[in-house]
């Protein structure tokens, strides 16, 4: 039970960290509190490939967002992650928000984003037909995109596994204890996990693992996000991602299409206590609804396929809040918001050269593959109309889930994966059943048998 390296947290930062170190020779254990990886703040996010245009200048999450966006375009071709450049309009409504727009751009520059284009109102409604004629000028960000964050966790996590490292689900850190060759961690599961160095990865339990440190420098308010998934009849509506200008409680209300070919409305931002609820209201639903008539008409009329919330692990700081305490033999990699998800891989190299700069003996990072995920993407070949495929194993022609055109195949490849789903919800983001119109009203009692005897 001793390890190089103990990554607190199996979401995306996590994972990758974890990630990171095997491929440096690191032995390594993950240990998450839930019972998948990606089940947190990961799970749950607008799942936007950002350039990090409108990031605070010289802040390091700047830095690494911009670092990350190339780090995730290649490792997404390399295994087979649903990645798509669509671009994003962030749009002007009002004056104000017009005139702010040149500032928009200016800002993009200082971080290293130079393809900003303004736009007119007609070049605006050019581009996006379907807008609202309240839409008074734009900015064009042309490398924004969309990716599907669910295989891009499962990639890390996988991979890392495959490479060496050891994942522990169900098991939440209730402690930890300074001992002379690193650092004890104390489970509910009644384990003690030692680590030569620990990495706090815990999403929005950060800034509680931090305070088991003995450190109090930040503290993390989950912000709810709700979210309405509209049906893929909605998807020729929208060409790009359209953003409004940012707030200070975040990017705002945006319309973005997914990888899954649906079309999504939200997040609302309502910052609360409870680091659990994941709730939607109808509350929440009018404040978004209301946002989609005011920006796409259209989009409203269309019938909704799902809502869900996230929480983002906002803090009273405007940057991230990754800190080395090697004293203690502790990192600390707190208060990372959606942005995660692109900075992901250049947080996790971050991490490693600092502590080769500090003197801590990290090994020269080998070149590994990265796990191959299953495409669950519109724009690339399902195997459902893989014919190649088809002919190696009939079963991935047998659809069982009409709505997403999901295969018996895709559900048995998920059972035999390195890190196999154990609920419903797990095998939902790994292969897309019953996530779609109907919502498993036809296929879920068979999915869920199928489940049941997989895991026998």
């Amino acid at each position: 039970m001793k390890f190089d390296v103990v990554v607190i947290g199996a979401g995306l930062v996590g994972s990758a960290i974890a990630q990171e170190f095997t491929a440096r020779g690191q032995s390594v254990c993950i240990v998450e509190k839930s019972n998948d990886v990606g089940n947190g703040t990961s799970k749950a996010n607008t799942a936007i490939w950002h350039t990090g245009f409108d990031a605070v200048p010289g802040s390091l999450e700047s830095k690494l967002v911009g670092r990350g966006y190339f780090l995730l375009e290649n490792y997404a071709k390399q295994a087979g992650i649903p990645i798509v450049k669509t671009g994003a309009v962030l749009v002007a409504w009002d004056e104000e928000q017009l005139a702010s727009l040149d500032g928009l751009a200016d800002k993009a520059h200082k971080n290293g984003y130079e393809k900003t284009k303004g736009l007119s109102q007609s070049e605006v409604r050019n581009l996006e037909p379907n807008l609202s004629e309240s839409a008074l000028g734009g900015l064009l960000v042309p490398d924004e995109g969309i990716v599907c964050t669910w295989t891009t966790n499962l990639a890390y996590a996988t991979t890392a596994v495959q490479a060496g490292a050891t994942l522990y689900l169900n098991t939440k850190v209730v402690g930890v204890n300074s001992v002379p060759d690193g650092m004890e961690i104390q489970t509910d599961t009644h384990q003690t996990i030692t680590g030569s160095l620990v990495v706090n990865a815990a999403g929005l339990y950060s800034d509680d693992i931090h305070r088991m440190f003995g450190h109090q420098t930040f503290s993390v308010t989950p912000r709810k996000g709700q979210l309405i998934v509209f049906d893929k009849l909605a998807r020729n509506l929208v060409n790009h991602i359209i953003l409004p200008v940012p707030s200070s409680k975040g990017k705002g209300v945006l319309i973005s299409p997914t990888v899954y070919g649906n079309v999504i409305l939200g997040p609302t931002a309502e910052d609360q206590t409870d680091k659990t609820d994941t709730s939607t209201t109808q509350a929440g639903f009018e404040f978004l609804l209301a946002k989609g008539q005011a920006m796409l008409p259209g989009l409203v009329t269309n019938e909704v396929t799902a809502t869900y919330a996230g929480l983002r692990a906002a803090t009273e700081h405007s940057d991230y809040q990754i800190t080395f305490h090697l004293d203690q033999k502790y990192i600390c990699v707190g208060g990372i918001r959606s942005t995660g998800l692109t900075s992901a891989l250049a947080i996790a190299e971050y991490v490693a050269e600092q502590l080769f700069i500090a003197g801590h003996p990290i090994g020269e990072r080998a070149d590994i593959l990265p796990a191959p995920m299953p495409n669950i993407g519109e724009d690339f070949v399902r195997p459902y109309q893989d014919e190649v495929a088809i002919a190696k194993n009939p079963s991935f022609g047998e659809v069982i889930c009409h709505c997403e055109r999901v295969t018996i195949g895709e559900l048995d490849q998920a059972f035999d994966s390195t890190i196999p789903p154990c609920t419903l919800e797990g095998l939902r983001r790994r292969t897309r059943a019953t996530m779609g119109r109907c919502q498993g009203f036809y296929c879920g009692a068979e999915v869920a048998q199928r489940l049941t005897e997989a895991k026998k």
